[in-house]
């Protein structure tokens, strides 16, 4: 089944429990494939669904840094729920190491020999694990290893 296919039926699932956090995040998220559909003026593939889920998922953790950092309590755990509920749609995360190996994999592939090759490693990295990795993660272990 597609992403899409799978946001449907768990939008009708989400209606028939009353589960009114699922149904407005899933709400939102089929919200913002179809715009970007509109824009792309076609339907998006699973990669291109993943990737808008992914800026949402990133929207809703600056949202939570911002609640923290004002003591908002009450819209931080609204926050982490829709966090929690995004991320079920995203494949397996890969963990720091894993990043880290594929990172250096990147590194040695196009040479690269300082911080000014910043931009070569990651246009080429980011690919391999848009959906799978913390953009800021990614760029964090590539700082380090440059």
């Amino acid at each position: 089944m597609s992403l899409t296919g799978r946001l449907a039926e768990d939008m009708k699932q989400a209606m028939k429990a009353k589960d009114k956090v699922r149904l407005s995040v899933i709400r939102m998220v089929r919200t913002a494939v179809k715009n970007a559909e509109i824009d792309q003026k076609q339907e998006l593939s699973d990669d291109e669904v993943l990737a808008v889920i992914s800026k949402e998922l990133k929207q809703r953790r600056d949202s939570l840094q911002a609640f923290e950092s004002a003591g908002r309590q009450d819209l931080v755990e609204e926050a982490k729920a829709e966090i929690e509920i995004l991320v079920e749609y995203l494949p397996t995360q890969l963990s720091e190491e894993e990043v880290k190996s594929i990172v250096q994999e990147v590194i040695r592939e196009v040479g690269a020999a300082s911080k000014a090759d910043t931009g070569k490693v990651m246009s080429v990295l980011m690919p391999k694990v848009r959906g799978r990795a913390d953009g800021k993660l990614v760029n964090q272990i590539v700082q380090q290893l440059l």
